[in-house]
C-alpha cells in the first residue's frame, strides 16, 4: 500500500530545523547527530525535506495505525544524502482527521 496522497506530503521547516536537526531538542534522541553526519544542514533544510517527500511517494507503507488525531503511516526506505551515502530511515506520517495531505511527524535511522 502506498501513502495516501503522497504527492501532497507536507514536511514543515520547523520539523526539520527545530526537531530533526536540533541536538538540543529534548525529544531528538540522537536524530540530529545521525542526519548531520549524513551531510544534512539546517541552512539547507529543503534537501532533507525533499528526500522525505521522495520516500513518501516511492516506498510502501510498512504499517498503518489509527490515532485520535488521524491515521498514522510508517514507511521504511532509503534516502540519498549530501555525503553521497544512501541511508535507511523510518518515517512516520499522519493524515489528520478532515484533511487529505500526509504530514511528517518524525524520522529516524533504521538498520538494513
Amino acid at each position: 500500500m502506498k501513502l495516501p496522497n503522497a504527492h501532497l506530503a507536507v514536511v514543515e521547516r520547523e520539523k526539520i530545523t527545530g526537531y530533526l536537526l536540533n541536538p538540543a531538542h529534548p525529544d531528538n534522541g540522537g536524530k540530529a547527530a545521525f542526519f548531520q553526519a549524513q551531510g544534512f544542514k539546517g541552512s539547507d533544510w529543503q534537501t532533507l525535506a525533499d528526500a522525505f517527500r521522495k520516500l513518501a511517494v516511492s516506498d510502501d507503507v510498512t504499517e498503518a495505525v489509527e490515532s485520535r488525531h488521524g491515521r498514522k503511516y510508517i514507511l521504511d526506505g532509503r534516502i540519498e544524502t549530501p555525503s553521497g551515502k544512501v541511508s535507511v530511515v523510518r518515517t512516520v506520517w499522519i493524515v489528520d482527521r478532515g484533511l487529505d495531505a500526509p504530514r511528517l511527524i518524525t524520522a529516524y535511522p533504521r538498520e538494513e
